[in-house]
Formats: C-alpha cells, sequence, structure tokens
C-alpha cells in the first residue's frame, strides 16, 4: 500500500476536523469541557490521521491510537459531566463510534496472519 491512499485515514482526518469544528457549529463553544474535549481530540485525530497517511511502515500504532481515542471520545461525555448537554454529547458519541469503527476496520483489514497458527 501507498502512502495518502487508505480512505480509512482520510475518513480519520475529516472526523478530527468535524470534531474540532463543532462547537462552533452546535453552539457548545461556551461551554468550558465539552469544547475543550472536541478541540484536543479534534486536533489528536487529525495529527494521527496525517501521520498514519504520510507513514504507512508506522500506521498500525497510530490507528490503535485513534481506536484508543475514539472509545475516549465515546465516554468522555459521562467521564467530563456534559452528557446532559445533547449536542456536544451526541457530537462525542457519533464521532466516537465512527472513529473506532474506521480504524478497527482497518486494523482488522491490515493485519497480517500470524506464523505458525492453526486453522
Amino acid at each position: 500500500m501507498k502512502a495518502w491512499t487508505r480512505w480509512q485515514d482520510w475518513v480519520s482526518l475529516v472526523l478530527g476536523v468535524l470534531l474540532f469544528i463543532s462547537p462552533w457549529i452546535f453552539g457548545t463553544a461556551m461551554y468550558g469541557t465539552s469544547s475543550w474535549d472536541a478541540w484536543i481530540v479534534g486536533i489528536v485525530g487529525v495529527i494521527l490521521a496525517l501521520l498514519a497517511l504520510a507513514f504507512i511502515n508506522a500506521a498500525m500504532p497510530l490507528r490503535w491510537i485513534s481506536l484508543i481515542l475514539g472509545v475516549w471520545l465515546f465516554i468522555s461525555p459521562w467521564v467530563l459531566g456534559f452528557a446532559t448537554l445533547s449536542a456536544a454529547a451526541w457530537t462525542a458519541w457519533i464521532i466516537g463510534i465512527l472513529f473506532v469503527i474506521v480504524n478497527g476496520w482497518t486494523q482488522l483489514e491490515t493485519r497480517s496472519p500470524r506464523v505458525g497458527a492453526t486453522a
């Protein structure tokens, strides 16, 4: 696989950008906890996606980090206490699930078979 060609990494990049701009789109930028969560996780998601796109050999650990980032994003409304703020919470839940699906799919697709494993 060549660098800059895996569609799943492009989807992760777009999800990170959407997450970053979501507090302004949904008018929740004045709520500190949910906004900072979206901004920080969005930036980290974009950086991880760009690194996975550029460095194909180092992409697997980056995708695991992105998968964990998606899990964090999904549980963050409860952990950080903004689950009652519906726009921010639903954004975190939906984009978190999409991060997990896209990066988990890529991990399953690119894993190599174990040597010597029985069928």
